[in-house]
């Protein structure tokens, strides 16, 4: 076949091109859990997905206070790929994250992407969610990128999923709460479930991420689900582990 022919420039047209870059916003607000985050986010590159990438001001000392890692704006890429290879009990360079397709958004940021509906997003994920992050989503306060980009998710019915990391829970954040809910996001609590078989750290914060995953409706191997059988995680041991995804 000639260069230039018809039947060539046919094949070229035929030729599937890739579509419109739709990520996953993931929110970091300031509660205790980054290893949380850390396994979502390693969930959703791993599964291939694109991720817009929000840490508020507070999970900044956060995440200093949890792993000794500062978040900065100007070295934000080499930041999160040392705060993704670190494991839950703090081993560096237990995964090897690939963030070639994140993309991070400053938190005082109200122009960008994510704070506007017409922006092509798949949904949000606020890992962990804390109180305060929950009142103001709940109140529509938009204080910040991760409030508004939530708000955005919410108006134009997107999938919302907020793991709310805190306990006792007071009455005000129970009715916030509820209030999400309602607006219909998933509200769901950062409790790791046990009978997965775990015998690691990273074996509950990985439950926790895989059930955001499933909330989200993105594949992953992050824990043994049950299946109808009594004493399997006894008998089979843990999941996948520290080190897989």
């Amino acid at each position: 076949m000639k260069p230039g022919s018809d039947l060539e420039d046919q094949r070229h047209a035929e030729r599937p091109t890739a579509g419109p870059r739709r990520p996953w916003v993931v929110g970091v607000s300031g509660a205790s859990g980054t290893p949380y985050a850390a396994a979502v986010l390693r969930g959703l590159l791993d599964a291939g997905e694109s991720v817009d990438l929000i840490v508020s001001r507070a999970s900044r000392l956060t995440l200093l206070d949890e792993t000794g890692i500062s978040f900065r704006d100007a070295h934000w890429r080499d930041d999160l790929r040392t705060w993704l290879a670190r494991g839950a009990d703090g081993k560096p360079d237990t995964f090897a994250p690939d963030v070639s397709d994140v993309r991070h958004w400053a938190a005082g940021d109200l122009a960008a992407g994510p704070s506007s509906g017409s922006y092509p997003v798949k949904g949000m994920l606020i890992v962990p969610a804390s109180t305060a992050c929950v009142a103001g989503v709940a109140l529509g306060l938009s204080k910040d990128l991760l409030q508004r980009a939530a708000s955005v998710t919410l108006k134009e019915r997107r999938a919302l999923v907020v793991a709310v990391r805190e306990t006792p829970l007071g009455g005000g954040t129970l009715k916030h709460l509820v209030t999400l809910d309602e607006a219909g996001a998933v509200v769901l609590p950062a409790s790791p479930g046990f009978y997965a078989g775990a015998t690691h750290i990273q074996d509950l914060v990985d439950f926790v991420a895989g059930r955001v995953l499933d909330a989200a409706r993105v594949p992953h191997r992050l824990y043994r689900r049950w299946e109808g059988e009594l004493g399997g995680g006894s008998r089979t041991g843990t999941g996948p582990g520290p080190g897989a995804s």
